[in-house]
């Protein structure tokens, strides 16, 4: 069973770490789905790239929303969960700009 304190203590105990973790990897997994549609790669590999990144993105989201549950309510939170929402909606359209614009031009 998951103990919801455990995960809390872990996430403000390491969450230097953790955003130093995810916030670079996030941005580069997201600028790479990008790249990746806008130089008309196969649909699997925009696929596989937009999953690693939409994964990043949710992680880092459900990091902001433990530290909502624990109080904390800064401007940094709120940055992050927006970076983590914008990250997350630019790789679902890149894969739909990717399956619309393959249909119509091919």
């Amino acid at each position: 069973m998951l103990d919801f304190n455990t995960l809390t203590q872990f996430y403000s105990t390491y969450c230097i770490g953790i955003c130093a973790f995810l916030i670079p990897l996030n941005l580069l997994a997201t600028f790479s789905t990008i790249m990746l549609t806008l130089l008309g790669r196969p649909a699997i590999q925009i696929w596989q790239t937009a999953i690693i990144a939409s994964f990043l993105a949710l992680l880092m989201i459900l990091h902001v929303f433990a530290w909502f549950m624990m109080g904390v309510v800064m401007a940094p939170t709120y940055i992050l969960l927006g970076l983590g929402s914008i990250c997350l909606f630019t790789n679902f359209a890149a894969v739909l700009f990717n399956k619309l614009f393959t249909k119509k031009y091919s």
